[in-house]
């Protein structure tokens, strides 16, 4: 059975608040470690009022200390954000307080818009400078050499698994060149999918690096929307074609609920762009997700999937996980 895993948004939902938000993140991660996912990742956004994983480490770290065994990490980190350095002591600190445990994946987006990366206090270019600040930043969690000035404490000599996120080819070729592992997020920018990960295959390099990959690895994102029925899961999906659709249009917010009727109201080519931004899902009741999880890892060759799945009902969104995760295993 090929290794699940979950990225939450830590979403907030309309009506409700971020400390729910929250709280239910760390539930979902419970049931998540209970039913063997793998992974359980959130991600760096800014300024967006649907999201509460903005400070990730600080989330990372509430849902590590409640749970015991899966592992916990950032989907990603945008590194152009933040100083290396400080990147190193902060999952350094988790490593050290959850030890085997920790996952750091990085991206360079601004993981925001133009004027909340100014309050960032982010440099326009600062993304050009992305391969270089990962290879720093994998300096810092080097042992120290004697002598050595600076160093990231915690976080020198301490194992942290560095992932490169991407949702183009630039993440693939920086990835396979550094020999570390890919994660495309085909959840969302599913264009460029098979020439990524052909990419990255074809090109990967092993790293000398102690503990590095000696072969290629990649996790692919995948929209998942599992219920009883297909049609009851057809109708919690509306939640995620409104967001999608609420994204296109520069309005992103809280999760809506789900409703009938959503593709209707929708010009052709805003239902258009919302299906090649989901071309990436699976929909249905437990059959129709085993085959539609079969037929993506056979299209694509993954190693892994991360799971998306807003869905905005908390039970619901716990019970899509618990039908996705009975409908593979029942497949093996």
């Amino acid at each position: 059975m090929i290794p699940l895993s979950i990225l939450d948004l830590a979403s907030i939902v309309q009506g409700g608040t971020a400390s729910e938000a929250l709280a239910n993140t760390l539930d979902l991660a419970r049931h998540a470690e209970r039913l063997g996912f793998r992974r359980f990742w959130l991600a760096e956004h800014h300024s967006m009022t649907g999201i509460a994983s903005a400070a990730t480490s600080v989330v990372i770290a509430h849902v590590a200390a409640g749970t015991s065994t899966i592992r916990v990490g950032a989907g990603g980190v945008m590194l152009p954000n933040h100083a290396p350095l400080l990147i190193a002591e902060q999952f350094g600190t988790l490593a050290a307080l959850h030890p085997g445990r920790i996952d750091l994946g990085l991206g360079r987006a601004p993981g925001s818009d133009p004027a909340t990366s100014r309050a960032l206090r982010r440099d326009p270019s600062a993304g050009d400078s992305f391969p270089q600040d990962v290879l720093e930043l994998m300096h810092w969690f080097e042992p120290a050499a004697p002598g050595q000035t600076v160093q990231a404490v915690p976080g020198a000599g301490l194992d942290v698994p560095i992932w490169i996120l991407g949702s183009s080819l630039f993440g693939a070729q920086l990835a396979a060149a550094l020999g570390l592992p890919f994660a495309f997020a085909s959840h969302f920018a599913p264009r460029l999918l098979n020439e990524a990960v052909t990419l990255y295959r074809s090109r990967f390099t092993p790293s000398d690096r102690p503990g590095a990959l000696t072969k290629p690895y990649i996790m692919l994102g995948l929209n998942v929307t599992a219920a009883d029925t297909d049609e009851e899961a057809r109708f919690l999906f509306t939640t995620s074609q409104q967001m999608f659709v609420n994204v296109r249009r520069g309005h992103p917010g809280p999760l809506p609920p789900p409703r009938e009727g959503v593709l209707d109201e929708l010009a052709p080519w805003e239902r258009a762009g919302m299906e090649e931004m989901l071309a990436a899902a699976v929909v249905g009741g437990p059959d129709t997700v085993r085959r539609g999880v079969e037929s993506f890892v056979e299209r694509t060759g993954a190693d892994e999937l991360m799971v998306v799945g807003p869905i905005y009902d908390h039970s619901r969104r716990v019970h899509s996980f618990e039908v996705l995760m009975q409908a593979t295993r029942d497949a093996h």
